[in-house]
């Protein structure tokens, strides 16, 4: 289930943050609340043990802990980490890449603050 882009770091156009930021989304029409652990204009890494499919379409909302203003964004699963056993443990989650062009952008800008 583990699938992962070819060095995703090398292709990112933003950069990303290291966070803790709670997100929430609706799937089948249940609302989870999970944490973001990483973030950039471009997309960000939710930690779940339960990871969509990947290309499943998302919209995801959070508030920057500096900022009142809640984003909402939409975007699409481009990679699912699984659970690992193991000394060197990786969250499972999902990584997800913004489609929307103009919430990007105010992202963009609330990130620059």
């Amino acid at each position: 289930m583990s699938q992962m882009r070819e060095n995703p770091v090398a292709k990112r156009r933003f950069r990303r943050r290291t966070v803790r930021v709670l997100v929430d989304y609706t799937v089948d029409g249940e609302v989870r609340c999970e944490y973001a652990t990483t973030l950039g204009a471009g997309g960000m890494f939710i930690e779940t043990e339960s990871p969509l499919s990947i290309s499943a379409l998302i919209k995801v909302r959070f508030r920057l802990p500096s900022a009142g203003t809640v984003h909402e964004i939409e975007g699409r699963i481009v990679w699912v980490q699984a659970a690992e056993q193991g000394e060197l443990r990786k969250a499972p989650g999902m990584g997800i890449e913004f489609t929307d062009a103009v919430a990007t952008a105010t992202l963009a800008r609330s990130l620059e603050k």
